[in-house]
């Protein structure tokens, strides 16, 4: 090979180790970038005027790099080649994703499946005229933590039920928007924007939204995410499962409900698990009314997801709500769990078994709150608001639309 072949092979070989000899190159720099103007020699030591560059700093855009001569470069030859391989090595022309991937918070994070995390918009506004929860500014809800330790389900009076009523049929109305929007090559931050606005039409504040500083007017969960997805701007994929978990809070009571929606042609796997999931919920339902045992959910529910092939997630359950977003009491949505209390007429509360299709189990991603699942298999989730009645519950939260059912199932 011809010495100046030789030397623009080397310069093309990004990232690895340039040669100890830095002749055939340096005698290349002479030619292909000329003198240097008013600079110095930067070898330490040498204040002669620089005539040349070091042409593999120049080809990694690494400003600087001037020498006296050939002499001067072989001499600080040693030091300086350290600073190739660091530029060599650092991320260069990469996406905003890419960027967030390579950031210290994501580099060194395990993903247990395929899903990654996109950029983040910024906070959205709430006009000042919405009434909001406590948190909506400090993003510690007050209320909330003081009546945790205290542990009373309460029962609601009539002014409170129609509350209720009244926030649940307008949190399913946000739902509905969010579910039309879910389709292929939309992301879950326009998903997001669509409820957040329509959330501001019906004079609701969106209840995730700052609640310990979540960022967000909803959560939307994709394919191994359990719960808490943020969302982002990565478009829905054809397949993929997105489950939309909606909260608003209006005149001081709050409303929540998710169902898992899908976007394009889902595979028979998670049309499987979505209707596990259903049917959980609506075997929790079934047995709501007053005198049975909290605890008693789990155990219909963990029945038949087992006895399809399923797992129930154990670190996240139902809740009591009303005027707070969770409260007294906890749902456990698995068997032999050790919920307290019995159901009264007045009691309002969710169900929102969280059904895998593998392991149980689940690990949180560094942004403090997407839970995804251990083996990175897809999960599923369904959640209604409940008020217990004389002879059973109401659906607060239930679709105006199809008779009642689920969105996954218009696409059935």
């Amino acid at each position: 090979l011809s010495t100046a072949l030789t030397a623009s092979l080397a310069l093309r070989i990004l990232g690895k180790k340039v040669e100890q000899s830095c002749s055939p190159i340096w005698r290349l720099s002479r030619v292909a970038f000329g003198s240097t103007m008013d600079a110095v020699c930067e070898t330490e030591g040498c204040e002669n005027a620089a005539k040349l560059r070091c042409p593999t700093c120049v080809k990694l855009g690494i400003p600087g790099s001037f020498f006296c001569s050939q002499d001067c470069f072989k001499g600080s030859w040693k030091a300086h080649k350290g600073i190739h391989g660091m530029t060599a090595a650092a991320p260069k022309n990469l996406t905003p994703q890419e960027q967030l991937l390579a950031s210290s918070k994501w580099s060194h994070f395990s993903f247990a499946g395929k899903l990654r995390p996109w950029p983040v918009t910024p906070y959205r506004p709430v006009p000042e005229h919405i009434p909001r929860p406590d948190y909506a500014e400090t993003g510690q809800p007050i209320s909330e933590q003081q009546a945790k330790r205290v542990g009373k389900i309460r029962v609601l009076d009539d002014d409170e039920i129609e509350g209720m009523r009244v926030v649940g049929k307008l949190a399913r109305e946000c739902l509905d928007v969010a579910a039309r929007a879910c389709e292929v090559g939309v992301t879950t931050d326009e998903v997001d924007r669509l409820m957040h606005e329509a959330a501001i039409e019906r004079e609701c504040y969106p209840s995730p939204l700052n609640y310990y500083n979540f960022p967000k007017s909803l959560c939307t969960s994709v394919n191994e995410v359990i719960c808490h997805g943020i969302p982002d701007t990565r478009p829905l994929e054809d397949g993929d499962l997105c489950n939309c978990d909606i909260t608003v809070y209006h005149r001081g009571f709050h409303g929540d409900l998710n169902e898992t929606l899908f976007v394009g042609d889902v595979d028979e796997k998670s049309r499987h698990l979505t209707q596990v999931a259903y049917d959980c919920l609506m075997k929790g339902i079934e047995i709501v009314r007053p005198g049975t045992k909290f605890r008693e959910i789990g155990n219909v529910i963990q029945a038949h997801a087992q006895a399809q092939g399923c797992s129930v997630v154990k670190s996240y359950c139902g809740h009591g709500i009303n005027s707070l977003f969770h409260c007294a009491p906890n749902v456990p949505h698995y068997a032999g769990n050790k919920a307290v209390g019995v159901m009264k007429v007045g009691n309002t509360f969710t169900i929102e078994p969280m059904i895998n299709a593998g392991t149980w189990r689940d690990v949180s991603w560094p942004d403090d709150w997407t839970a995804v699942t251990q083996d990175g298999k897809r999960s599923a989730q369904f959640e209604q608001t409940l008020l217990v009645t004389e002879t059973g519950c109401d659906i607060l939260t239930r679709r105006r639309e199809n008779g009642g059912l689920p969105w996954f199932m218009d696409k059935k």
